[in-house]
């Protein structure tokens, strides 16, 4: 009875013992894997303060590298700059030897050559000459003497607008451009419906893809020719009876300065006289004078430009007629509109100041002034009224 219950006492006191064995081989494992990822951690960064060391020394080195060619550089610009320096220096004595010897020298053929250099520049300027005439089909021989009289014929709108006839044969309609952007145009059957109060009832409305920008545009052959809103120097050619973009262009150099320094809302203007479609804009590089452009109305290409002497300085307007510039002046405040710069593009060495062709009667400022070649008339807005100038002309001389 004794020997079983030792029997019975040994075997928990024995599991107890096996147990806590158990757990201090358990123990024992952690450890040593802990040790072992400590191991390792402290070889890569042994190896990672070897790497940076080795980087240091890397950038050392090639810092001096880099400090030894600079230098080597410096040295060599050096010498450089002596070299041409005394290149310089060479070509300047050089230089007044020749001018020396070319003073000497009997220069009897080189006047000759200069001689035959510009009677073949006179013969190419003549052909020049004749070819623009055929161009532009010159057939104009009166010249602007004077502005009659005025007529207002309405007042509608704001500051800025435009209206005008197309000077085809047949056309009789008024067209009304209000504002210096907008897609609306309004069209009246003639010039006595536009004139009635209620004209806006009886006017039809075409509405533009894209908007206009500027008062320069113009009605020629049935199509509408405008300077795109938004754009540098886009003129589009939109069909007015089947209401559609027909074409546009790109007219070079334009766009980047107002045509006229009194109206800053137009950056390109359009005009139409005897001899077709004309566009006028100013540019930095002909320090803000006038630029005349020929262009094809059917193809909308440029078919010639001219540099005028006209500053745009102080200018409101301006108008094409018969191959000629007509730019309009006025003071910043607003006064007694003038023509004082006119250009003849067949006839370049006449432009000329004008100081006595005033508008008549009238004081204010234009924002649009258009001729029409076939009734011979300006079609001018000014502070909101629709204004017709009659015109005086003489035989050219």
């Amino acid at each position: 009875m004794v020997v079983l219950q030792v029997h019975f006492w040994l075997i928990p006191f024995l599991m107890s013992i096996m147990g806590a064995a158990q757990y201090l081989m358990q123990d024992a494992a952690l450890l040593s894997y802990i040790d072992q990822r400590f191991l390792f951690l402290e070889k890569r960064l042994e190896k990672c303060n070897q790497d940076v060391l080795e980087y240091v020394d890397e950038f050392r080195d090639f810092s001096k590298t880099v400090m030894s060619r600079l230098a080597g550089l410096n040295s060599d610009k050096a010498e450089v700059k002596s070299e041409v320096e005394n290149l310089l220096t060479r070509i300047e004595h050089a230089q007044r030897d020749i001018d020396y010897f070319g003073s000497v020298t009997d220069s009897n053929t080189c006047v000759e050559v200069h001689e035959d250099l510009v009677k073949q520049q006179l013969l190419e300027e003549a052909e020049e000459k004749k070819r623009l005439k055929l161009m532009l089909n010159a057939s104009c021989d009166h010249m602007l003497a004077g502005i009659r009289s005025l007529k207002i014929v309405k007042k509608t709108g704001g500051k800025h607008g435009s209206w005008m006839k197309d000077p085809g044969k047949k056309h009789t309609k008024i067209y009304l451009l209000s504002g210096s952007v907008n897609n609306v145009i309004l069209e009246f059957a003639d010039i006595m419906t536009f004139m009635e109060n209620s004209h806006t009832l009886k006017a039809r409305r075409v509405f533009l893809p894209v908007p206009w920008e500027g008062t320069g545009h113009v009605i020629y052959q049935g199509f509408l020719f405008y300077h795109r809103y938004g754009s540098l120097n886009e003129i589009i050619k939109f069909n007015i009876q089947r209401r559609n973009v027909a074409d546009q262009m790109l007219l070079p150099g334009a766009g980047r300065i107002p045509a006229y320094q009194l109206s800053p809302q137009t950056k390109i203007d359009l005009a139409v006289d005897e001899q077709g479609l004309w566009a006028l804009h100013a540019e930095p590089e002909t320090g803000g004078n006038i630029v005349i452009t020929k262009i094809n109305h059917v193809t909308m290409a440029v078919e010639h430009s001219w540099d005028t002497p006209c500053s745009s300085k102080d200018a409101e307007a301006a108008f094409m007629a018969c191959n000629t510039l007509h730019v309009v002046y006025n003071s910043p405040s607003g006064g007694t509109s003038r023509i004082q710069c006119v250009y003849d593009v067949l006839d370049a060495l006449n432009a000329y100041i004008n100081p006595g062709l005033h508008f008549p009667k009238r004081q204010g400022s234009h924002s649009t002034v258009h001729y029409n070649p076939k009734e011979k008339q300006l079609f001018a807005w000014g502070d909101g009224s629709q204004i017709i100038y009659k015109l005086h002309t003489e035989q050219k001389v």
